[in-house]
């Protein structure tokens, strides 16, 4: 067993600052030591997969490396009280895929903690589509939806063609709330519209207004994954007692805002860090996606590629190309 080769994407440093990533053999025994081994039958492609892949240091500070922050599979052997040869499980967030050899290999080894076993209503690759995208459009709306009803007014998603922004759209959707969709792309109309987006606007438009102090109220709630100004002016605009959610900063780290939001209509700010996330809570927003949350998306939201399709599709999502979910069959 411990010897056992396995196939895995590697990215390897050939020389200071320059990358390469190829399928390869690892083994086994190049693994972390951990109590859980898992057989991967399939991960997911995150932006964080791609930085690692081209050798952000941000993301992985040591080469060579597998990336993969999501992998489903089933254990092969374990130390852990919880679990047993056979059990289905997902793994995400923590330290997978970033220091961690991550799930596009076809084993990962990792500690009992980090495992959530698969409910009965989910199939692996459905729990992929999801991923670690999922699982933060999830509890983003965890947290909309036990204070804000949805006749209580729109709920704006921003970065909604992205993995968060597309299943929170989706998942506001079946729960009955009306969603507004951001979008900077121009061909994005029918995509967001058949997850269920009322009504759709750009960038610009959701960016403006951030030199006033409060603006006219608009959202009873946000999903926001972009920060930066789009995140102020959706913060100024909610309505009061509103929860805003804040995942991503792919807009801008920074927040240039006051405090009137909070402090004259009590607008909550929520900030969502599904990598951390309690086990508790994390077991919940999974048993959620395997029964009242389970979604049916629409036709070619997601595609199935193989580990050798990976290199095109890391360029993909690099230049900001990718709409919905991009699944990895691991041989």
């Amino acid at each position: 067993m411990t010897d056992r080769p396995f196939k895995a994407l590697i990215v390897e440093e050939k020389s200071k600052n320059e990358f390469q990533r190829f399928v390869g053999k690892r083994r086994i025994s190049d693994l972390p030591d951990g109590e859980l081994l898992v057989k991967v039958h399939y991960s997911s492609l995150n932006y964080k997969d791609a930085l690692s892949a081209t050798g952000n240091r941000g993301v992985t500070r040591k080469y060579p490396h597998t990336p993969g922050i999501d992998a489903v599979g089933v254990v092969e052997k374990s130390s852990h009280n919880d679990f047993e040869p056979e059990d289905r499980v997902v793994v995400t967030s923590y330290d997978l895929g970033m220091n961690t050899p991550g799930g596009f290999g076809q084993y990962i080894r990792v500690p009992g903690a980090w495992a959530v076993p698969l409910p009965d209503g989910l199939s692996m690759d459905e729990s992929m589509v999801l991923g670690t995208a999922g699982f933060t459009a999830g509890m983003s709306v965890h947290f909309i939806e036990k204070e804000v009803s949805p006749d209580a007014g729109d709920i704006l998603v921003t970065g909604a063609t992205g993995g968060v922004g597309s299943i929170a759209v989706a998942l506001l959707t079946k729960l009955g709330y009306t969603v507004t969709a951001v979008s900077g792309k121009p061909d994005a109309a029918d995509f967001l519209t058949s997850l269920g987006a009322k009504t759709i606007i750009g960038r610009d438009a959701a960016s403006q207004g951030n030199d006033q102090a409060l603006l006219k109220t608009k959202w009873a709630g946000v999903v926001d994954t972009v920060g930066g100004d789009i995140l102020a002016v959706a913060l100024k605009s909610a309505k009061p007692w509103s929860v805003v959610t804040c995942c991503g900063l792919v807009a801008s780290p920074d927040l240039p805002l006051n405090v009137f939001p909070f402090i004259l209509r009590g607008v909550k700010l929520v900030g969502i860090d599904s990598q951390n996330c309690p086990m508790p809570l994390r077991k919940t927003i999974w048993q959620c996606f395997s029964d009242q949350w389970k979604l049916s998306f629409p036709e070619g939201f997601s595609k199935e590629i193989s580990l050798e399709a990976l290199d095109e599709n890391i360029e993909r999502i690099l230049q900001g190309g990718q709409k919905g979910r991009v699944i990895v069959k691991l041989p």
